[in-house]
């Protein structure tokens, strides 16, 4: 029957065809078309204009419904002479088996209902009969056997499909076991996160807080360095006059002042006594001498470390 429907082919209009008739007999062709297809809906034709195009579209397809419709009845006939050469066997089977007794009404019930089985396990594995021809029996044995072995064959094609796929969804549980434990894991990092926000969000205001008083702080003394700087430099500050020199001059001057100590001691008992312009005069000189031998040797005290330092 499929053969038969897959035959007809669907004819379609082409230049070629359109030529072949007159555009006359097409509008009559349509037309009775038409008129058969609304009579047996029960409605009638509605008006519509004919144009070119319009007869050109329903042409095609009432050459189609034609093909499809002619093709439907051949198929049709086909079932009804198989109906009636089924019919009529069935007919020639009762009439045999009501001859040698084997009629259905005769039968005990346990041996309907294995026909019956039988008949559906038959139709089941689409057979017709027991037994094939000889040389078909040669080849494949009986087709209920051949029938039981694709049966067996389909089986084990689906045991081995049920493994692999039980196979499979093993794999599928083991993974989704791994990302389930995966998941709880950055769940509970997750949490673990969201509580540590909060102190670490204090501490960083903290860090602020800190940063902007250590930045606050960092301008004083930059502002306090810039002043001592202009300081040592309005005061003549080298630096070459660095803690070391400072410390060994402040230890020459200690010594200067033991040597003058005397002197000065000397001096003011001078004062003491009376006045003769001679002697003052003389003692002036002598002083002013050890003062002048003084001032030059902390010159050249002061000049030495200079000299050690570079």
């Amino acid at each position: 029957m499929n053969e038969m429907i897959s035959g007809v082919g669907e004819p379609v209009v082409t230049d070629a065809t359109k030529g072949g008739g007159s555009n006359a007999a097409r509008i009559a062709e349509v037309k009775a078309w038409l008129a058969a297809q609304f009579d047996a809906a029960g409605k009638e034709v509605p008006d519509f204009e004919y144009t070119p195009r319009s007869i050109a579209h329903l042409y095609n397809l009432a050459t189609v419904s034609q093909a499809k419709t002619q093709a439907a009845n051949i198929v049709a006939n086909d079932f009804r002479q198989k109906a009636a050469e089924y019919r009529s066997q069935a007919a020639r089977i009762r009439e045999i088996l009501e001859n040698v007794g084997l009629a259905q009404e005769s039968l005990p019930s346990n041996v309907v209902a294995s026909a019956q089985v039988l008949a559906n396990v038959a139709n089941l594995l689409n057979i017709r009969d027991t037994e094939l021809s000889r040389w078909e029996e040669k080849q494949n044995g009986s087709s209920f056997l051949v029938a039981m072995g694709d049966i067996s064959l389909r089986k084990t094609g689906v045991d081995e499909k049920r493994a692999k796929v039980h196979k499979e969804s093993k794999t599928l549980l083991e993974y989704t076991r791994k990302a389930i434990a995966r998941l709880t894991y950055l769940k509970r990092t997750l949490a673990q996160l969201e509580d540590d926000v909060a102190p670490c969000d204090a501490q960083m205001e903290n860090w602020k807080t800190n940063l902007g008083v250590m930045a606050s702080k960092e301008r004083q003394y930059m502002q306090q360095y810039n002043n001592y700087k202009a300081l040592l430099n309005r005061v003549g500050y080298t630096p070459e006059i660095n803690h070391g020199v400072l410390v060994e001059m402040a230890e020459h001057r200690k010594d200067l002042e033991k040597k003058t100590k005397p002197i000065l001691d000397t001096l003011r008992s001078y004062q003491d006594l009376p006045p003769d312009k001679a002697l003052a005069a003389l003692a002036i000189e002598d002083k002013k001498r050890q003062y002048a031998a003084a001032e030059k040797y902390l010159e050249d005290v002061l000049q030495s470390a200079l000299a050690t330092s570079d």
